[in-house]
């Protein structure tokens, strides 16, 4: 089973849904048969590469919400993902274009190591308040995933670099609806959106295997 998933390093309802996804998987009896392949998309393709400051700081700031409605929002968000073992540290982030990454997300997915990438940079992002869109800071990604220097820093410093499969990604969800992320799509049939309870995707994981 092939399982592709739309996402966006910066967005924590990805980072809920797949962690629902993998318990969900921990009790499917096809698991070592699934392949897990990452799909670039941008929440906010203008946000600036510099960092903007924290997520509360930029929604209030750059998008115009009220400070009360940021934290009520974000603290909810950090209540959601503990429950399921994962820890957001949203004061600590830093909300900044994520173009970069995806593209060196598209060398890892190449090199056989998009999953491992995914993780780190999203927990990098969340847990540990990394820069991800600082090039350095993409380095010592990379570096711990295992990716040749030399083809990181080619990537890095030519923007172009695996610009043209990032786009195509998104350009594939609009094509296929999607409105938001996360969005998987389980051998190419069946559609989840959002982060679904884990009782979801067991039954989207048992349907998809019983049509295939």
């Amino acid at each position: 089973m092939r399982i592709d998933i739309w996402s966006d390093y910066i967005c924590p309802f990805c980072t809920v849904g797949e962690r629902h996804l993998n318990l969900a998987l921990e009790d499917f009896p096809g698991k070592d048969d699934v392949e897990v392949v990452w799909r670039s998309f941008q929440l906010d393709p203008d946000a600036p590469k510099e960092s903007a400051g924290n997520a509360l700081e930029y929604l209030v700031r750059v998008k115009g919400m009220g400070e009360e409605q940021v934290v009520a929002m974000n603290d909810g968000l950090a209540a959601r993902a503990a429950e399921v073992g994962l820890e957001f540290n949203w004061r600590e982030s830093h909300m900044v274009n994520t173009m970069d990454a995806h593209r060196l997300g598209q060398l890892a997915r190449e090199d056989g190591k998009g999953v491992e990438w995914d993780e780190l940079v999203k927990r990098g992002y969340f847990t540990e308040g990394r820069n991800i869109a600082d090039h350095d800071q993409l380095r010592a990604f990379a570096a711990e995933v295992g990716l040749r220097p030399g083809d990181v820093d080619s990537a890095l410093a030519d923007e172009s670099a695996y610009s043209r499969e990032v786009m195509e990604d998104i350009a594939l969800a609009r094509q296929i609806g999607v409105q938001g992320v996360p969005f998987f799509v389980f051998d190419g049939k069946l559609a989840v959106s959002g982060a679904q309870p884990v009782e979801v995707f067991a039954q989207a994981l048992e349907q998809a295997a019983a049509e295939g």
